[in-house]
């Protein structure tokens, strides 16, 4: 006879899988249109007499998939706490896949004229929808079905779906950008948005076989499920709604630069070849894939807040060591430097399931977390990059950027310090005292100090990142 504890360890097992598969397939989506943005979709569905400008505005249609961001965490949001988290992070896998496989199939400018960007721009609106929706609900299926002084690593595992996404994505644009101009702009550069179909697939049997979250289902039954979660997230859970949307900060401009500017400093202001930065790239993602989780296990020790601020006052620092180490324009010292850059972003990253799901109570969990944190991306990973770039060219150096990222650490250390824990019945899992989730303390109830669950020790080639903003 199977014991309960084996039985609940089993159901965690298969969800933590569902959601890292299904994350895993969004960022692999999402990151395929960012690859061939940078490369392919120019002279295909933006040309023009002047290649730059094609670029830009290929480029710049990536970019609409973060301002859609929101609209996807507002709708699925609303679905995901009035319905279930289940039924909606099926729902934005399907989209997210229909989306990716038209794509494929679009026809190009030659074929159909100003219909052939007009549709590429509705698909990617509507990838950027689906992976709003996406993060907050997989990371809720995953902290909702575990024990509290194991979420930080569950949660982690999670978040490194995104990083598996984006490798998987460039191992199957390698191949590709490595054939002929003709071929490759021919029809090779499909491959990898049709290839999503099956993904998707088994990403859709892999999460029909998990159960909904307790916690939802425990809401439901006590009849607190709001008639329209995101007002009454607006209403009680403003302020920690802002403060995530601060707190993302440190994390998604750390890995965006990183990841995507890296590219453009190498070759713009160091002289390098893309190659080269491609092969500094490719190991610090690997190294971002294997240790998020290992941060996540550290952060169940000693409490995923006091990992949070120590990781974001880390991010402070380390840009100027980043930037002083790819300056030498050696090799191993590059990686060195960004490594070093990507463990900030791993420990503050890996927590952010933990603490940032915390913050708010079951019944408007998944709108108020999905907004807060999409809203972040906007003004964290969307914006970096173009404000680096001007930054670069105003100064002529590094030490701007690097001041830049280093005021977005600040602020991110500064709101994760005034966000507290505000789960219904439960201790906070920070070791902070749980106050109501608009921030608010009725005056007649003293504070409670309640002991800290997760501080005890717990059981247990050119074309590749440029365009994608980060995995947060």
């Amino acid at each position: 006879m199977t014991s309960p504890s084996h039985a609940q360890s089993r159901t965690r097992r298969k969800v933590v899988f569902a959601s890292w598969i299904g994350t895993t397939i969004e960022y692999y989506d999402n990151a395929a249109y960012g690859l061939a943005a940078s490369v392919v979709f120019a002279p295909l569905f933006f040309p023009s007499t002047n290649p730059v400008v094609g670029t830009l505005l290929s480029l710049g249609s990536f970019g609409v998939g973060f301002v859609a961001r929101p609209v996807g965490a507002l709708v699925f949001g609303h679905f995901g706490d009035r319905i279930g988290r289940k039924g909606t992070l099926m729902v934005t896998l399907i989209t997210m896949g229909i989306a990716t496989f038209c794509i494929g199939l679009l026809p190009t400018y030659d074929s159909i004229g100003i219909m052939a960007p007009i549709l590429l721009m509705v698909c990617r609106i509507f990838q950027g929808i689906s992976v709003g929706g996406e993060y907050g609900g997989a990371v809720l299926m995953t902290v909702e079905h575990t024990d509290q002084a194991k979420r930080g690593f569950f949660g982690a595992l999670v978040n490194s779906g995104a990083t598996a996404g984006l490798v998987l994505a460039n191992v199957a644009f390698l191949a590709v950008f490595s054939l002929p101009d003709d071929i490759m702009l021919g029809w090779a550069w499909r491959i990898p948005f049709l290839f999503s179909a099956v993904l998707v697939v088994i990403g859709i049997f892999v999460r029909r076989a998990v159960d909904e979250s307790p916690d939802f289902v425990q809401a439901k039954a006590e009849g607190e499920l709001a008639k329209v979660p995101i007002v009454e997230a607006v209403r009680t859970s403003w302020r920690p709604m802002i403060l995530i949307a601060f707190a993302i900060l440190a994390t998604g401009v750390a890995f965006t630069m990183g990841s995507v500017y890296s590219v453009t400093y190498g070759t713009s202001a160091l002289g390098l070849d893309k190659d080269t930065m491609i092969a500094v790239l490719l190991p610090a993602a690997v190294y971002v894939l294997i240790t998020i989780p290992l941060w996540g296990m550290l952060g169940d020790q000693i409490g995923a807040r006091r990992l949070f601020l120590l990781s974001a006052a880390s991010l402070i620092v380390l840009p100027f060591i980043w930037f002083a180490l790819t300056d030498t324009r050696e090799y191993w010292l590059m990686l060195l430097g960004l490594c070093l850059l990507f463990t900030g972003h791993s420990a503050n990253y890996s927590v952010v399931p933990a603490l940032f799901s915390d913050a708010f109570p079951p019944a408007v969990r998944y709108s108020a977390m999905s907004i807060g944190f999409t809203v972040g991306l906007i003004f964290g990973n969307a914006c970096a990059p173009a404000i680096s770039a001007y930054l670069l060219d105003v100064t002529g150096g590094s030490t701007a950027i690097a001041l830049y990222m280093g005021i977005n650490a600040a602020i991110a250390m500064t709101a994760g310090f005034f966000l507290r824990p505000a789960r219904k019945g439960n201790a906070p899992t920070s070791g902070d005292e749980a106050i109501p989730a608009s921030g608010s303390r009725p005056a007649s109830v003293a504070p409670v100090v309640l002991p800290a669950r997760d501080a005890q020790p717990s059981p247990c080639s050119d074309r590749i990142f440029e365009a994608e903003g980060g995995s947060a």
